[in-house]
């Protein structure tokens, strides 16, 4: 593929990942000038995605790296496989010497890789994804940087590995705390916030078709409405709006009513206090307000768009105009 902004933004929307201006340049950069791509946003926006979309863009594979507290350079980077190697005592302890049994045992063929050493040592570009890197402690963030400087790393039993071809690393954050400056001054740094409504339906119309153009745009100003006018202490992600919108189609909803709202929540509020909160009588007729606004936009009633909104079991028509 010849790359450019265009042509990479266009091969993205291919394989299913809306991508805005900003998102294709900083991507693009990446690429071109090899450098770590450091993606931070809110848990559920499309930041592993993003890594998942260049490995099939680029015809290549995805090496993950999942952070967690605790982890440290032998389980991201490579062990020795210590049930061969005590197997290999006991076969040789009595016909080998000590100096050649020492040397034999720490052969690659003993040689456990985890996923930092497999992306180097690979053969052919690989995208490495290292995932959630906010969640790692400082010196294993060091260690981080250090790496992707001179992507090169020293086995003290075999010496000094570098890679073979440079892959393309993507790093991302849900900016629970504050990374170092050196790792993001050799990062190329993108933050991902929550799409506005006319992205939001675009990604639903891509990823659930079933939906339909009408409950696409009523899941996305619902979803829109719960973020920006209620205050909650996890709001939904992209990827629990095409959860719901799924559910939706699932249950054949071609509106939300109260009902359906009620029944089908959970799969956008993950927290008791957030799911109790939105469904109040006054945060529920706001959202409920919301998709009759999107609905109504939607159809055309001879000059005049309306749309009928249920709480309660009550009726009642919402001018569109």
């Amino acid at each position: 593929m010849e790359l450019s902004v265009a042509a990479l933004r266009e091969a993205m929307e291919r394989e299913g990942y809306v991508a805005g201006e900003e998102l294709a340049v900083t991507v693009y950069l990446a690429l071109t000038l090899q450098k770590p791509l450091l993606v931070e946003g809110a848990p559920g926006v499309g930041k592993t995605e993003i890594a998942k979309v260049l490995g099939r863009v680029l015809g290549t594979g995805v090496i993950r790296l999942q952070c967690y507290e605790g982890l440290d350079e032998n389980k991201a980077l490579y062990e020795w496989n210590y049930q061969r190697q005590l197997l290999k005592i006991q076969i040789m302890k009595d016909s080998c010497p000590e100096k050649d049994m020492e040397r034999d045992l720490f052969d690659e063929e003993y040689l456990l890789e985890r996923p930092l050493l497999r992306a180097i040592r690979s053969r052919e570009q690989t995208v490495l994804l290292i995932d959630e890197v906010d969640k790692v402690d400082e010196p294993f963030e060091a260690f981080l940087f250090e790496l992707l400087s001179e992507f090169q790393v020293s086995i003290p039993e075999l010496g000094t590995i570098t890679a073979r071809c440079i892959p393309v690393v993507v790093l991302t954050s849900n900016g629970d705390r504050e990374l170092s400056d050196g790792l993001k001054r050799r990062c190329i740094y993108l933050y991902i916030d929550y799409p506005d409504i006319a992205k939001e339906v675009r990604i639903l119309r891509m990823k659930v078709p079933g939906a339909g153009e009408r409950l696409a745009r009523q899941v996305a100003e619902a979803v829109h409405h719960i973020r920006t006018s209620l205050e909650l202490r996890k709001y939904p992600s992209v990827a629990e709006s095409l959860d719901w919108a799924r559910a939706l189609v699932a249950l054949h909803a071609d509106a939300i009513s109260a009902d359906v709202f009620a029944r089908t929540a959970g799969l956008l509020l993950k927290n008791r206090q957030d799911y109790l909160r939105v469904l109040e009588k006054p945060a529920l007729e706001g959202i409920l307000a919301a998709t009759a606004r999107a609905q109504a936009g939607s159809c055309a009633c001879g000059g005049r768009a309306g749309a009928v909104l249920y709480f309660d079991g009550q009726r009642g028509e919402i001018d569109g105009e």
